[in-house]
C-alpha cells in the first residue's frame, strides 16, 4: 500500500501549498497521509477538503535539542485545537526565530548582505516556522551559494560563520507533549541518530512508534530499525520527507506492506 506519515508544506520549510502537497499525494495514489510541518499545523486549516479519497492523519513534526544534537520527534492523532499542543509549537516557532535572526546577525558580520526580511520572504508566509532552510534560500537568492547543500555546508553548518546551535524543548519533553495531548509519538529518520542510545529514554518517555522505512534508509539499517522496533515494543512508520521535487525526486508516497504499518494505524484511525 502507499502511504506517507511524513511530509511538509509552505506553512514550515517545504515549497508547496498544503492543497498542492495533497493533490500531490492523490497523483501518486496515496491512500493515508499525513502533513508533518515543523512546529506547525497551519496547514490542517483547509486540508479535508483538498485530501480527495485519502485519508488523512493529524500529525506534526517537533524540532527538539538533546546532548547538542537535534532530535526530531513526530507527533500524530492528537486533537487538532489542542492548546497544550498549540503552547508548545509556539514556542518552539519562536525559537526558531530567535535563531535564524542570530543567523543573520552572524553572517552580517561575516560580510555577507542578507536580511530577515529576506528570510522571511523566502518562508512565503506569515506563519511559517521559520528554519536554516529558510536562511539558505536568501543565500542561495543572494548569489553567495549554488544551492540549499551548499550553503549549509559554506556557511551554516557546525563551525561555519552563520552556524547557530538550537535551543528547542528536549525530545523527552516532546514525546510527553504529544502522549498528554492524547497523540502517538514517533521517533523521526533514526538513520540520523548520532547516538542510539537515546531510544531507552524516549521509550521510558512515552515513545510509541519508529519511522522505520524512510528514503535514504538502507536496507540493513531498515532490518535493524525493524529489530529495534519489535525490541522495544515500537509501531513502525513510513514517510517521504517530501519538501520540494527538486530535492526529493522520489516524490511522495511510501510503498510498504500494509502489516508492516497495521500497527501505527490501529492507534491512529
Amino acid at each position: 500500500m502507499l502511504v506517507d506519515f511524513h511530509s511538509h508544506t509552505v506553512e514550515s520549510d517545504g515549497t508547496l501549498a498544503p492543497a498542492e502537497l495533497a493533490a500531490a499525494m492523490q497523483k501518486r495514489g496515496v491512500e493515508i497521509f499525513s502533513i508533518t510541518d515543523h512546529d506547525s499545523l497551519g496547514a490542517y486549516a483547509n486540508l479535508d477538503a483538498a485530501a480527495g479519497a485519502a485519508t488523512v492523519v493529524t500529525g506534526v513534526e517537533i524540532n527538539t535539542t538533546y546532548r547538542g544534537n537535534e532530535v526530531h520527534v513526530l507527533g500524530y492523532g492528537f486533537p487538532r485545537d489542542s492548546e497544550v499542543v498549540a503552547t508548545a509549537l509556539a514556542a518552539n516557532r519562536e525559537q526558531r526565530r530567535l535563531r535564524a535572526q542570530r543567523m543573520v546577525d552572524q553572517l552580517q558580520r561575516a560580510g555577507i548582505d542578507i536580511d530577515m526580511r529576506g528570510v522571511r520572504a523566502e518562508a512565503g508566509h506569515a506563519e511559517s516556522s521559520l528554519g536554516r532552510p529558510h536562511v539558505a534560500r536568501a543565500l542561495v537568492r543572494a548569489g553567495y551559494v549554488s544551492d540549499i547543500d551548499a550553503a549549509f555546508r559554506s556557511l551554516l553548518g557546525v563551525g561555519k560563520p552563520g552556524y547557530v546551535p538550537s535551543a528547542h524543548m528536549t525530545p523527552l519533553e516532546a514525546v510527553q507533549l504529544v502522549v498528554r495531548a492524547g497523540g502517538v509519538a514517533v521517533l523521526a529518520h533514526p538513520g540520523r541518530l548520532k547516538d542510539e542510545a537515546i531510544v531507552d529514554e524516549l521509550v521510558d518517555a512515552g515513545l510509541a512508534g519508529i519511522e522505520t522505512f524512510y528514503p535514504t534508509h538502507e536496507p540493513g539499517q531498515v532490518a535493524h530499525f525493524r529489530e529495534l522496533a519489535a525490541r522495544y515494543g515500537l509501531v513502525m512508520t513510513a514517510g517521504s520527507d517530501f519538501h520540494d521535487a527538486r530535492y526529493n525526486v522520489r516524490g511522495v508516497g511510501m510503498e510498504v506492506e500494509r502489516a508492516d504499518v497495521a500497527g501505527f494505524l490501529e492507534l491512529v484511525l
